[in-house]
């Protein structure tokens, strides 16, 4: 059995061996898992090595690029400013945002687009991977875009607009970016691990992705004229971006968080607990159940899949069968953060080989089913 380093509750010992049994199986090749219960971390372990070439363990303090799962910071980031009085989930985005009125936009809400549903899931002028390290060009030229779609009416992913989005709701209401504010406000008084725009001191503790197969390729069955072709073709992502120090120290609150499950872990424990963890209250218990106000229930645009959304999380239906009061969302290529309300438990993982799922896969899956059937047992 692969080794398997770090600390468990006995009663979660079957998290440990999914995780084993992933390694054995070549399935993962590095990664980490945690689970918190009421605020507590009953599974931190990690195992297997950041290098193909497998010469350098996965260690304690190893950090990844994340993808999708950032978007859950980014969300907690706006429920915390809507729970202070600060941000009006249901209010217009042109109230904080003037120019976002452009194109007939006037009327959509922040709400929107962190559910998915406001119609600029991709952007309409070309756009290459550079652009996403301008900030101010990526957010000014969806700002003056048309929706693609009536917004409200339907959800369609916003694969990596959402983070510029709704990160520029928060840098209008506070005056800071997103990933400063998140730093400050959140990552900060947690102790938590977690980085949107990656400092230099932390690239020695960084792990490479193994990329997945090639997103450029899966495009070629779509039509090319579809929603989804228009998402992720522009600009196509090739996930060895980020090896590169630019994205590393950009922020793409929708795409390039660095962290690990321990990180992951505790900082959304926040929801699952009534908004405080370890004596740090970053919200009230209202403010964390505007989370489970569906947003959309229906076949995603973009994904094509069967999806319900609540205010920046997906809740339990088709896709995910979860508890009434429980949250998820996942990154490209595996990693994946579940948290229940009822149960106060949070379960994450996060590994370096991606598959070619966009919103977590099978292992990430088994390792959940592993910890709800050992906290309802």
């Amino acid at each position: 059995m692969a080794d398997i380093h770090g600390t468990y509750d006995e009663r979660f010992a079957q998290v440990r061996d999914v995780l084993a049994a992933n390694l054995d199986a070549g399935l993962d090749l590095g990664a980490s898992v945690a689970v918190f219960l009421r605020g507590e971390p009953v599974v931190d372990i990690w195992g297997g090595y950041v290098d193909e070439a497998k010469t350098r363990p996965w260690e304690q303090d190893t950090i990844i690029n994340v993808w999708s799962t950032t978007k859950t910071m980014a969300a907690l980031c706006s429920l915390i400013l809507a729970d202070r009085g600060e941000l009006d989930l249901h209010a217009p985005v042109a109230r904080y945002w003037p120019e976002f009125a452009a194109a007939s936009k006037e009327r959509v809400e922040v709400r929107h687009l962190l559910a998915h549903t406001a119609g600029l899931s991709g952007w309409a002028e070309p756009v290459s991977i550079e652009d996403l390290y301008d900030w101010e060009k990526a957010t000014s030229l969806l700002a003056v875009q048309e929706p693609w779609w009536s917004p409200g009416t339907a959800s369609g992913y916003h694969a990596v607009t959402q983070g510029y989005l709704v990160g520029e709701v928060v840098r209008r209401v506070t005056g800071q970016t997103l990933g400063t504010f998140f730093a400050n406000e959140v990552a900060g008084p947690l102790g938590a691990d977690f980085h949107i725009g990656t400092p230099s001191e932390c690239d020695d503790r960084v792990a490479p992705v193994v990329p997945p197969p090639s997103l450029a390729d899966q495009l070629g069955a779509i039509d090319p004229d579809s929603v989804a072709a228009r998402t992720f073709s522009n600009p196509v992502l090739d996930a060895s971006v980020s090896f590169e120090i630019p994205w590393r120290r950009a922020e793409i609150p929708a795409a390039n968080g660095h962290g690990n499950a321990r990180s992951v872990g505790v900082i959304q424990s926040v929801l699952a607990c009534g908004g405080e963890v370890g004596g740090v209250r970053l919200l009230s218990e209202k403010g964390c159940e505007a989370v489970f106000e569906e947003q959309a229930n229906g076949t995603d645009l973009v994904l094509g899949v069967p999806l319900r959304f609540g205010v920046g999380y997906g809740l339990s239906g088709e896709l995910l069968p979860i508890g009434p009061r429980a949250c998820f969302w996942g990154g490209w290529g595996g990693s994946l953060i579940i948290a229940d309300y009822d149960l106060n438990l949070v379960v994450t993982y996060v590994m370096n080989k991606m598959e070619s799922g966009l919103v977590g896969d099978v292992r990430g899956a088994g390792v959940a089913l592993a910890a709800f059937a050992a906290a309802t047992s």
